[in-house]
C-alpha cells in the first residue's frame, strides 16, 4: 500500500465520517418527532419515553461498548457496531405504535453506543497529547454535522414517500461507512500506509514503562475518573435536549410545521459544528498565548464556553422564533466546545490500553443525567413549557465547570503510565 503522509488525520476524517452516519440515524427520531406523534397517536409523555428508551439503552451499553472495543479491537469492533446500528435505525420502519418505536430505539441505543469511546480510543492511539484536542475536534464535529444534515435530508425523504422509508434511508448510510471503516483501519504498528516518520512521532508519545491496563474497579475507583464523569453528567443534557426536542418545541411552542422546521432546526448544529472544531483550537491557543499547561488549558476552554451557555437558558425571555434559534445557536456552539474538552481530558488522564472503558463509564453518567432530563420535559413540558427547562441547562453547565476548576489537581495520570 502506498505510503500517506498525516495519515493520523485521515483517520480523524474516517472517524468523523461514522459519527456523521451514527448521528443521522440518531437524529432522524427529533426531526420526525411531531409526524410520529400524528401517525402513532402519541402523547409527548409518550414520546419521552420513546426518546428515553433509547437513552436508558445506551446508558447501560456504553462502558460495554468500550469494554467490547478495547478487548476485541477498533477495526472489528467499530465496524460490527456501525452494522448493528444502521440495521435497528432501519428497522424503525416496521413500528405502528410507541411501544414498538421505543423497542426499535432501545436496540438503536445498544448499538450507537460503541461510537464515542471507539473514536476517542482511535485518538489515544494516533495522536500526540498536544494534538488530541484537536483531532477530537475534527472527530467531535461529526455530531454537529450529523445532526445538521439530520432535518432537511429526514423532511425531503419523508414528503417525498414517507417517514418509514426516511429511517431506512438514514440507517443505510451506516452500512456504507462500516465496510470503508473495517477495509481501511489498522493500528499504527500494523498499518501499511502509515510513513515511518509518522509511526515514530506516535511512538514518541507513548508511556515510557510498559502499561497494565486498569480494572474496571481501578477505573471506577480513581478520583480523575469522578472528576470527569460528574461535570459530563451535568452538560449531557444539554445536547440531547438539543438533539431531541428542538423540532417538537418548534412545533409546539413556536408554530412551525415540518418544512419550517427542516429550514431553521438545522442552524444550532452548523454553529455546534464550528464550536466544535474551535474547541480542539482553543486549548493549544492557550497553551500557545498565554503559557497554560495542558490540562487547565481543557479546563479554562469549559469554563469559558459555560458561560455562553447561558444563552439558551434566556430563550424563554424572547418572543420571536429566530431569536430563540439564535440562542440556541450559541447553546449550541458552546456545548460542543464543551464536549470537545470534556471528551480531550478522558484521552489525557487514561492511557489508550483502557480509555475505551473509562470514556464509556464517562458517557454512561453523561447519559444517564440526559435520560432523567429528558423524562423531566416529558413529563413537565405541557404543564410548565420549556423555558425554565432550558433555564436548567445553563445552571447545570455552569456548575459542571466549576466542579471542574475546583478538582483539577485529579485529572493527572497515574504514575506507571507516566
Amino acid at each position: 500500500m502506498r505510503r500517506v503522509k498525516h495519515l493520523r488525520w485521515w483517520i480523524v476524517a474516517l472517524i468523523c465520517a461514522g459519527t456523521i452516519a451514527n448521528y443521522l440515524a440518531r437524529n432522524s427520531l427529533g426531526v420526525l418527532a411531531a409526524e410520529l406523534k400524528t401517525s402513532l397517536s402519541m402523547s409527548t409523555q409518550q414520546y419521552s419515553y420513546v426518546v428515553g428508551a433509547f437513552q436508558l439503552a445506551y446508558t447501560v451499553m456504553q462502558p460495554v461498548a468500550g469494554a467490547i472495543v478495547d478487548r476485541i479491537g477498533l477495526r472489528a469492533g467499530f465496524a460490527l457496531f456501525g452494522l448493528a446500528w444502521s440495521a435497528a435505525n432501519m428497522l424503525h420502519a416496521l413500528a405502528f405504535s410507541w411501544l414498538t418505536l421505543a423497542f426499535f430505539r432501545g436496540l438503536l441505543g445498544l448499538a450507537e453506543s460503541a461510537a464515542v469511546p471507539s473514536g476517542i480510543k482511535a485518538i489515544a492511539e494516533w495522536f500526540p497529547a498536544r494534538e488530541r484536542s484537536v483531532a477530537v475536534g475534527w472527530f467531535n464535529a461529526g455530531t454537529s454535522i450529523g445532526a445538521l444534515i439530520a432535518p432537511p435530508i429526514v423532511v425531503a425523504v419523508s414528503l417525498w414517500a414517507d417517514w418509514r422509508v426516511a429511517f431506512i434511508v438514514t440507517g443505510a448510510v451506516g452500512l456504507i461507512w462500516a465496510a470503508a471503516w473495517y477495509g481501511f483501519y489498522r493500528s499504527p504498528a500494523t498499518h501499511p500506509a502509515i510513513t515511518p516518520e509518522e509511526r515514530a512521532l506516535i511512538a514518541s508519545d507513548r508511556p515510557a514503562n510498559p502499561v497494565t491496563r486498569a480494572t474496571t474497579r481501578e477505573i471506577l475507583a480513581s478520583p480523575r475518573f469522578w472528576t470527569i464523569a460528574v461535570p459530563r453528567f451535568l452538560v449531557e443534557p444539554a445536547w440531547q435536549t438539543f438533539s431531541f426536542w428542538i423540532p417538537l418545541y418548534l412545533a409546539s411552542e413556536r408554530g412551525m410545521d415540518l418544512k419550517q422546521i427542516a429550514m431553521f432546526a438545522w442552524l444550532p448544529f452548523l454553529a455546534a459544528d464550528l464550536g466544535g472544531v474551535l474547541g480542539g483550537y482553543l486549548s493549544p491557543f492557550l497553551i500557545r498565548r498565554f503559557g497554560v499547561t495542558l490540562i487547565p488549558s481543557r479546563v479554562a476552554g469549559i469554563a469559558m464556553a459555560a458561560v455562553l451557555m447561558i444563552a439558551p437558558g434566556c430563550i424563554g425571555l424572547v418572543a420571536s422564533p429566530y431569536a430563540a434559534i439564535a440562542l440556541f445557536c450559541i447553546g449550541g456552539f458552546a456545548h460542543q466546545i464543551i464536549s470537545v474538552l470534556i471528551n480531550t481530558l478522558s484521552a489525557d488522564v487514561f492511557t489508550a490500553e483502557e480509555v475505551g472503558t473509562a470514556n464509556g463509564f464517562v458517557g454512561q453518567a453523561g447519559w444517564v443525567g440526559g435520560l432523567l432530563f429528558s423524562l423531566l420535559i416529558g413529563q413537565l413540558a405541557d404543564l410548565i413549557g420549556y423555558a425554565p427547562l432550558f433555564a436548567c441547562l445553563s445552571v447545570f453547565d455552569l456548575i459542571a465547570a466549576a466542579i471542574l476548576i475546583l478538582a483539577i489537581r485529579h485529572l493527572t495520570l497515574p504514575e506507571s503510565a507516566r
